[in-house]
């Protein structure tokens, strides 16, 4: 709501905020897209699928435990129904634990990956903006863009760009901008010593 009064305001504002040019990015596609969000992608969707196998078992084993209890609790005496309940419970407890904490770490680690990706993306989104004279680049989500015209849309040369320069795996994410540069200077000399 913020961004768009700010916009109207802008666009109400002096002639000149008439003639600014304006574009909008969409950081969420752009993600999906770059190859380097599909990597990290399909890691953290890895890990959440090993998580899951676990927590799975988990809940089979539990499950089983509370059939079991359920079959014998005619039989048991009332203090082993009662450990027994308490013992169910603790587990249940500890099993409702980790998947708070599984679910807590991937978020986090999703978080990092991520970050590391739209820090660079805006990087490159201000140099686009820079080369076409773009004044004022809105993200789409955030800035509520229902309808626009492609031509202002700046998330294609955003994904080539970025895909361009960032290659999966070269460097940890977060090292990549200080890894890349030095590693092509490193190779640099080397071919123009062998060439000569």
């Amino acid at each position: 709501m913020r961004t768009a009064l700010a916009l109207a305001t802008l666009l109400l504002a002096a002639p000149a905020a008439a003639e600014t040019k304006i574009g909008y990015v969409d950081f969420q596609r752009a993600l999906n897209e770059v190859d380097e969000g599909k990597v990290a992608q399909g890691t953290l969707k890895k890990d959440f699928e090993e998580k899951q196998k676990q927590l799975d078992k988990d809940k089979t084993d539990l499950d089983r435990m509370q059939a079991e209890f359920e079959k014998q609790a005619a039989v048991l005496s009332e203090e082993a129904r009662r450990d027994r309940a308490i013992e169910i419970q603790k587990r249940m407890a500890e099993a409702q634990g980790k998947l708070l904490g599984f679910q807590k770490e991937l978020a986090e680690r999703e978080r990092l990956a991520t970050r590391a990706i739209f820090d660079k993306m805006v990087a490159i989104t201000r140099e686009i903006a820079d080369a076409e004279g773009v004044g004022i680049v809105f993200e789409k989500n955030d800035a509520g863009i229902v309808v626009a015209p492609a031509s202002l849309d700046l998330t294609n040369e955003l994904v080539r760009k970025y895909n361009a320069r960032h290659r999966p795996g070269d460097a940890p994410a977060g090292d990549k901008k200080a890894a890349a540069p030095s590693a092509k200077k490193k190779a640099e000399p080397k071919k123009a010593d062998g060439a000569k």
